[in-house]
């Protein structure tokens, strides 16, 4: 059996040292089934970017779940910086956030399975999840599924029952 790979955008680690969110707890077992081989943990130089600017001791404690949990860093790369273009000459997301746009991108080119994240303004949210498939169709890649860890967490625990 295929071991599911799952991007971990930035809002991931965050709520992972966030109690009070209502995705900590179901974050914080996604990390722990990625450092037990339940997943394939991914994120990449985009989100190790936005995890630099965080405060300190938050900043640190961040960066150390990559290690801890076996979560392996994608590469930015040129082809990843123009799929996200397309999504933005596409309207999907606006010049203002390219980040979030890189994020399905990098996930969308190197095949993962599932991009978890809980931001809801760009991200994670319907017109997002639709026209991501839709221009990755036209463009050679298959869609990445665009969830929370919860989602995710309950859909594989559904199928092993």
């Amino acid at each position: 059996m295929r071991i599911p790979k799952v991007y971990l955008e930035t809002t991931l680690f965050n709520y992972y040292f966030d109690a009070d969110r209502d995705g900590h707890i179901d974050t914080v077992r996604m990390f722990e089934a990625i450092a037990a081989g339940k997943y394939e943990g991914y994120t990449s130089g985009y989100a190790i970017a936005e995890l630099g600017n965080a405060p300190e001791p938050k900043r640190n404690g961040m960066v150390a779940l990559l290690d801890k949990h076996r979560i392996i860093v994608l590469s930015i790369t040129e082809e990843s910086d123009q799929l996200a273009d397309i999504y933005i000459r596409n309207g999907v997301f606006s010049e203002r956030y390219r980040l979030d746009s890189s994020h399905v991108a990098i996930a969308s080119i190197h095949g993962l399975d599932f991009l978890l994240s809980f931001n809801f303004g760009h991200i994670n949210k319907i017109k997002t999840k639709r026209m991501t498939a839709r221009i990755n169709k036209e463009e050679g890649y298959q869609e990445v599924t665009i969830c929370t860890p919860m989602e995710v967490l309950d859909y594989e625990e559904a199928e092993h029952n």
